[in-house]
This record gives C-alpha cells, structure tokens and sequence, in this order.
C-alpha cells in the first residue's frame, strides 16, 4: 500500500515539474545597424575590434582621398583665377565720367557766359548733346561690364558647388558610425579596397536589449503595450536571472511557431511576436534564451 501512495507521489510530483512555469519564450535580440563605405578607395586605416563599444559618429577609420584633395585644389585654383579676372568697373569707366564732370562744367560756364550775351545757344545745344551721348556711352559700359561680372559670378558659383559636392565625397571617406553601440562583425581591414556600399561592420545597441518571445492569440489578449512584464534570462542549468521588462511592440499578424520556441499550450500553431524592452546590464547576449512571465 505505501508503494502504491510513494509512485503515485512521484507521478503527481512529475506532471507539477512538467508544467511549464512562464507564459511565453523567446530569445534576446537587439537592433543591428550594417555600416556600409561612402567612399570608394583603400583603407587606410580601421581601428576597431569586434566587441569594442563606439560612439556615434566618432571618426574610426579612413578611405584614401588623395585623389578627391587633388581635383579640389584643382577647382579651388580655377575659381581663384576666374574671380581675379572680374572687370574693375569704377576704373574703366573712371575716364568716362571725367569727360562727363568736366562737359557739365564748362555746360555751366557757356550758360553764365549766355545769360552775358558772351555765348550762344547752339554753343550750350553742343555740350548738351556731348553730355548725352557720354552718359550713354557710360551706362551701355556699365551694362556690359554688370554682365560680364554677373557671368563671371555664376561660373565661380558652379564651381563652389561642385567644391562642395567634393567636400561631401571627402567627408564621406571617413568611417564612423551613426549610432552608439557595440561592433559585433568587422568585415573589412586596413589596407583592403573599398567601394560605396560595401558593408564593413555590423553594430549593435547592447545596453537596450529586447526579447522577442511568441504568445498564443488567448495570451495576447491578456498583453497590451507599455505592460510592465518579468524576464528570466536561461544561462543553462540552474543560473537564471530576472530582469524587468516592457512590452514595447506586438506584431499585427500571426505566423507559425518556429521550431526553437515552445508556448504554454504546445499544441497551438498560430502565435504573435512581442518585443520586451529589458535594460542590459551586462549579462545578457544576443540569442539568449528567455521566458516571460505575465
């Protein structure tokens, strides 16, 4: 009779243990960024190591931009010598204006010597008409001289744009990150030859670290955003730690169990992805399996 109550013990003993203890299980996962080249060209130097925290747009490595220095020392030069060549208006027309002061002087003395009986009209008539005939000569030279300025100015303007645009290809040999994190891949090595596009390193926010676990469609009813839920990281074996999460994204449509993840109801097929936002202190890697408790 006691056999039969100590296996009976055992068995109750075993289905309790076989219940699992959380609602929902997943694995760790973080926002992974891909740093791809801008610039085309060798590397001249990469300093990085795979696991090394980097600050966001802090400058850690180089592409060979001898060439792109040289075409804007090139531009540099060329606009320096077309804008030297703009015509010095106030000079060139310096003789016309002086013809112009000194007809209005002597328009002045044929009119005193006039009002005397000394001169007569068609003297003044003449110098008016010199006077007319010099201020247009000066405002067809202005005109021309305006123009000849103004062509001069867009052309120096052009190429301060294509100067800049060779500033943005010269900024753009500098690698940096436009992110915070941790490099999890370095693909790439000084002295290797680069091309825009070609990724060569992968980095990821490790401080701000979220479980993707799966809920069954009776579970997720009972899951809304911003819930504040409990996160056991499994290290294997008996070491398990909690952590303090938020819900902080529920995918709209279902798909099917994947085969690492194990719901509470075993038999369902149909689950939605949650993301649970956990503060990493350290301990917890990617890929890291953990469970949710609501």
């Amino acid at each position: 009779m006691k056999r039969v109550i100590y296996i009976l013990a055992a068995l109750v003993a075993v289905s309790c243990s076989s219940k699992a203890d959380y609602d929902a299980q997943g694995t760790f996962e973080a926002t992974e960024v891909l740093i791809s080249a801008e610039g085309t060209g060798r590397i001249l130097y990469f300093n990085i190591r795979e696991g090394e925290a980097i600050e966001a747009n802090s400058v850690i490595g180089a592409i060979d931009s001898l060439q792109l220095h040289l075409q804007r020392e090139q531009l540099k030069a060329q606009q320096s010598a077309l804008l030297s060549s703009r015509p010095d208006k106030e000079k060139q027309v310096a003789s016309l204006r002086s013809q112009i002061a000194k007809q209005r002087t002597e328009l002045q003395r044929i009119e005193n010597m006039l009002r005397d009986g000394a001169a007569t009209t068609k003297q003044r008539d003449d110098i008016e008409a010199q006077i007319t005939i010099l201020e247009g000569q000066l405002s067809a030279t202005l005109s021309t001289l305006d123009s000849s300025t103004s062509t001069i100015n867009n052309n120096a303007a052009a190429l301060e744009t294509q100067i800049a645009a060779l500033d943005d290809r010269i900024a753009k040999c500098r690698i940096s990150s436009a992110v915070e994190g941790t490099v999890l891949v370095k693909y790439a090595e000084a002295g290797e030859f680069t091309a825009a596009g070609k990724p060569l390193m992968k980095v990821a926010d490790l401080d701000n670290i979220y479980l993707r676990a799966y809920f069954t469609s009776e579970q997720l009813a009972k899951v809304n955003l911003g819930d504040e839920v409990t996160v056991t990281a499994d290290f294997g074996g008996d070491e398990q730690y909690d952590y303090k999460g938020r819900v902080a994204w529920i995918s709209a449509e279902s798909e099917f169990t994947p085969k690492s993840i194990q719901t509470k109801d075993t038999r369902a097929n149909l689950v939605y992805a949650v993301k649970i936002a956990v503060k990493n202190d350290g301990r917890l890697k990617i890929g890291l399996a953990g469970e949710v408790k609501l």
